[in-house]
């Protein structure tokens, strides 16, 4: 390789070691989060829907504010109607041939301005609407983000269950080949039969397609938390943290209920959507009130370009419009219907959500109460299942016991070791699906 090659993959490197720098691969679960929603496209879609509703509130503002424009014209044109006029008639006929309409410019630039003055406060009802949408759309931004941390709770401990999964997978595999060993050694001595021999080596033969789909469920879970990272799929994120096990002490029912009505953004979008309801009912009831506008022009009109600063050509016009709708057709009583009905919709639908929270809140109080029991009963056949393995094991040297008596002690001891994992994984869960239920974030 040349000096020069050389130099340029040096080059190259530096800005790699310096992103490897910047972006560690262990996080903890409170960085996993932060990451997430400092990335994920959610929550700039839903960010994004907020500063619409920004410009929106703009928007109706602008209906308050005077409208100013500036109007020009140039025009040329050549019109005998005068010459089609009956009247003419009765005009000589040498009169009316020395009438020839020729072609002449016009020229003419003004500024009009248009004010409402009175609208019945529909532009103010629109100005309170507007900023209740964007009310209600802080409440989808924190809803995007408890999802999403939610979410990223859930992808974080599955990788950690992934892993400790494989290790147990590789424990128990190791013991299996031990065993194996064992078999041969005793078979050798004549102790032990061929048929241990042989029933042990399927038993490790068996055990290996468990330990490759142990590291793909490692590999897929951390596919899954690199996704809501926004890092590369095949990243090599690893979670630091351990399974939570502290005993419930939020409260119970009632209380995680009440703070869940008070939390819950989904919630919180529900009743802004009833006033958003009352509100348009208002602003469909102004569509037939009076309504005074100002409007005025000035400006100057001439045929000659020369006279366009004169003030001799300057014209000017001030009015006041005052417009009372008698009939509409029926158009503000079906505005009115929409919005009574889409209140009431809106009513119902946040009364719904309101008992759904306490049935997931019972579903949860009911899920970690499973987990702890779940951990005490298998902690206690772990105990059992070692106990077991051993004599099991302190038998078959001395031909009390066989193969299949191992098998049976190696696959209880791993079964409870597995529930115990899977227990510890979800009471983990189970408090952070019980935090999120209540409004609050699903970690501690």
């Amino acid at each position: 390789m040349s000096t020069a090659n050389l130099v340029i993959l040096m080059f190259l490197a530096v800005p790699a070691a310096a992103a490897e720098a910047v972006e560690p691969a262990a996080v903890t679960l409170v960085e996993a989060v932060r990451l997430a929603l400092a990335r994920h496209p959610d929550v700039e879609k839903a960010r994004a829907a907020a500063d619409g509703l920004k410009g929106r509130i703009r928007e109706v503002r602008a209906q308050a504010l005077p409208e100013v424009a500036i109007n020009s014209y140039a025009l040329r044109a050549r019109d005998p109607s005068f010459l089609n006029s009956p009247s003419l008639d009765k005009f000589p006929e040498y009169l009316l041939e020395a009438i020839n309409p020729v072609g002449a410019n016009l020229f003419d630039y003004s500024i009009s301005v248009k004010q409402p003055l009175y609208t019945a406060g529909k532009v103010g009802t629109a100005l309170r609407l507007a900023s209740i949408e964007a009310e209600g759309s802080l409440a989808d931004i924190d809803r995007v983000e408890q999802e999403l941390a939610l979410a990223v709770v859930r992808a974080f401990y599955d990788l950690i269950w992934a892993e400790r999964y494989r290790n147990l997978v590789a424990e128990t595999q190791q013991q299996k080949k031990r065993h194996a060993e064992m078999a041969q050694t005793l078979y050798r001595n004549g102790v032990a039969t061929e048929v241990d021999v042989l029933r042990s080596e399927v038993n490790v033969a068996n055990g290996a397609p468990d330990l490759v789909r142990a590291e793909n469920a490692i590999r897929q879970a951390r596919a899954a938390l690199n996704f809501y990272l926004v890092r590369p799929i095949d990243f090599p994120t690893r979670a630091l943290g351990e399974f939570e096990e502290k005993p419930w002490t939020e409260g119970g029912l009632e209380e995680l209920a009440r703070e869940a009505l008070r939390r819950r953004p989904e919630l919180l979008r529900l009743k802004i959507a009833e006033r958003s309801a009352a509100t348009k009912i208002d602003l469909a009831r102004a569509e037939s009130r009076l309504k005074v506008d100002f409007a005025g022009a000035y400006g100057i009109m001439s045929r000659l370009p020369s006279n366009l600063f004169n003030s001799r050509f300057a014209r000017w016009n001030t009015a006041v419009n005052f417009t009372l709708p008698v009939f509409d057709g029926f158009k503000r009583s079906g505005l009115v219907w929409q919005a009574t009905a889409a209140g009431r919709a809106a009513r119902l639908e946040r009364e719904r959500a309101e008992q759904q929270v306490r049935l997931v809140l019972q579903q949860g109080l009911d899920d970690l109460k499973a987990a702890e029991e779940t951990i005490a009963a298998a902690r206690a056949n772990i105990n059992q299942a070692e106990r077991v393995l051993a004599m099991m094991q302190n038998n078959y040297k001395y031909g009390a016991a066989t193969t299949l008596d191992i098998v049976d002690a190696q696959t209880a001891l791993s079964v409870a070791r597995t529930n115990l994992l899977r227990g510890l994984h979800d009471y983990t869960l189970a408090r952070a699906n019980l935090r999120w239920a209540a409004g609050l974030t699903p970690w501690e």
